[in-house]
């Protein structure tokens, strides 16, 4: 099959063998995959990563004796052990001796046919097509944050990055109530924020102190957790979804004297996220900025990399 493999910070297509489903797994051909932040970082060095990248995708079961045989599916990343104290108390996302859909110890779905365990896997209803189903790994981390935090009606939040996730967060939030700014550097992707009906503004040179009662740091970069911290009002929560190659430097001292709750997001279920693509709750259309084949993966990476661009899809 073809896969798009990462190696020594390069990225080339391999032909390499068809995975095979052990007892427990299944078989899935993929429809489409998404590149994410996550991709690129794992490029740039992130977890020291070699590899068949990718965890967001659509894809058909093709094992026969599968219970989802010939259904579409999205999949759950996570591969925990189910057999440790953390597994036990429902926290296999975060089990020690887990595994993750193309980012540790698992070939991703960057590639024509992938496996993961039954359980893992969620059926996509026919009435949402390939190119929002692709969407529910990260709709699903947007989604995380209300399980984490509960209700954020009436408060006042801003999202610090105008990518696919945060476009995806601000969402997510803005139909569970909170009143939502988004604030972004590129004047294209803010043109996507205000076609999704979003409070959209550019980042400004210094970021506003104390305004908002929730900030989600959904930039990507280093430089995103101390604006997050400037702009949350004393007994506000930062949340942080940003995963990236690098240390993240800030001054800590606010977070006491300010008394601010710091939240660490990352997956989420996949059926909130489910049930919002079903119901339209959402738009992710706008957010795809080009779709590319398999074989034109590197390409697809470089377009992906582009300061303009939000969602890169790949189609095998």
């Amino acid at each position: 099959m073809k896969a798009l493999y990462f190696e020594g910070r390069k990225a080339r297509v391999i032909g390499a063998p068809e995975p095979r489903a052990r007892a427990g797994y299944a078989k899935v051909k993929v429809l489409v995959s998404g590149i994410c932040n996550t991709d690129l970082e794992l490029l740039r060095g992130y977890y020291g990563f070699s590899g068949i990248p990718g965890h967001e995708f659509v894809g058909r079961v093709v094992s026969p004796g599968s219970p989802l045989a010939g259904r579409r599916v999205v999949g759950e990343i996570n591969l925990a052990c189910g057999r440790c104290s953390w597994c036990a108390a429902g926290l296999g996302r975060h089990c020690p001796r887990r595994a993750v859909l193309g980012i540790v110890k698992h070939p991703g779905a960057h590639a024509e046919y992938l496996t993961l365990p039954e359980p893992n896997l969620v059926p996509v209803p026919d009435s949402v097509p390939d190119e929002e189903a692709v969407f529910t790994e990260p709709l699903a981390a947007a989604c995380e944050i209300l399980e984490q935090l509960g209700s954020v009606e009436g408060r006042k939040t801003a999202v610090l990055g105008a990518g696919k996730l945060g476009l995806l967060v601000a969402q997510v939030l803005a139909q569970a109530g909170a009143e939502v700014s988004v604030f972004g550097r590129r004047p294209e992707k803010l043109r996507v924020a205000r076609r999704l009906g979003l409070d959209a503004r550019p980042a400004p040179a210094r970021a506003p102190r104390a305004q908002f009662d929730l900030v989600v740091e959904a930039t990507g970069t280093p430089a995103g957790l101390p604006r997050a911290i400037q702009m949350t009002r004393p007994r506000g929560t930062v949340v942080m979804k940003s995963t990236f190659h690098g240390l993240a430097r800030f001054d800590a001292a606010p977070l006491v004297v300010n008394e601010i709750t710091v939240v660490g997001s990352r997956c989420g279920r996949f059926a909130p996220a489910m049930e919002l693509l079903a119901r339209c709750a959402v738009q992710v259309g706008p957010l795809i900025s080009a779709e590319y084949s398999l074989s034109r993966a590197p390409a697809a990476l470089r377009c992906a990399a582009r300061p303009s661009a939000v969602k890169v899809l790949l189609r095998p």
